[in-house]
This record gives structure tokens, sequence and C-alpha cells, in this order.
């Protein structure tokens, strides 16, 4: 799906970008991630304009924090993990805030 957005142009005024929506492709995260290695993380608005991707900023900062960061782990978590967390949540409760000062 397409969706559309104003962009500014130089001296023709507002010019209509087509943004596309749906999944992403394998060229789109090759993309991402060589712009996000090369620039670092961070301003995410301005990555459809220096990047090519007809992507909102939104939507290239969920892609890299969800699926593609080096450091994200995909394995299931371990017993030890899963206890560690039981642990945690019987001392903390479900305060968030409490949970973010770890």
């Amino acid at each position: 799906m397409i969706r559309t957005t104003e962009n500014e142009c130089s001296n023709d005024g507002p010019v209509v970008v087509a943004l596309r929506k749906g999944p992403w492709t394998a060229e789109e995260d090759r993309i991402l991630t060589e712009y996000v290695t090369k620039h670092g993380e961070g301003n995410w608005n301005v990555v459809q304009k220096n990047s090519g991707l007809l992507r909102c900023g939104k939507s290239c900062r969920l892609r890299w924090i969800n699926h593609l960061r080096p450091d994200l782990r995909k394995d299931p978590m371990s017993p030890e993990e899963a206890e560690i967390i039981v642990e945690l949540h019987a001392i903390l409760g479900t305060s968030g805030r409490r949970w973010f000062n770890l």
C-alpha cells in the first residue's frame, strides 16, 4: 500500500512523495542497515530524504529497533533467564519505573 506526503522541492513548491506501507523488502532492509551503520541511530525523519527509502521515519525507526539491530537477540530465552525475570517480577511487581531503572 502506498500513502502520500508532501515534501518541499526547490523552486516548484510542494511535491507529493509516495510512501510505501506493508512488508519490508530485503533491499529496503539492506539500505536501512547501511544508512544506520554509516550515520548512526537518531533523527529518523531525515532517513527518507538521505537514504532514498520511501518509508516514514517512524517506520524506519521501528524496523531498526525491532528487526535489524545487530545486538537484537532472536534466540529463545534460556530457562535461567526466564527464572530471573520471574524472580524480578516477584520483587518489583508491574511498576514500569522500577523495571526501567534496571
